[in-house]
């Protein structure tokens, strides 16, 4: 305990992974759900939204709706990728730390 409260001892991958873990399984859902209580309150704006989304969807065929759902996936995908890339680049910073400290 006494080298985590003199930086002797680094706590930072295992801090690291529990940070990633949040970003990738509790942020989306968060996301998602604050911006279902922001259209709630948001009243008028939210009904422009929603007229303007039921346009939108109707005048798009089948296909391009097909397209529009898997592009949203591919991008949601991409998101969780470039996350976890980070999230890689700094244990692998870490690790480096270590060995080049000997310990």
């Amino acid at each position: 305990m006494a080298d985590y409260l003199t930086f002797r001892s680094m706590i930072g991958i295992p801090v690291l992974i529990v940070f990633y873990y949040i970003g990738a399984l509790v942020l989306p859902a968060v996301a998602w759900l604050a911006a279902r209580w922001l259209s709630k309150r948001m009243g008028r704006l939210a009904e422009l939204h929603r007229q303007g989304r039921a346009w939108l969807w109707s005048s798009l065929s089948g296909r391009q709706r097909l397209l529009v759902i898997l592009l949203f996936v591919l991008m949601f995908l991409f998101m969780e990728l470039i996350w976890r890339l980070m999230f890689e680049y700094l244990i692998a910073f870490m690790q480096m730390r270590d060995a080049l400290r000997g310990g």
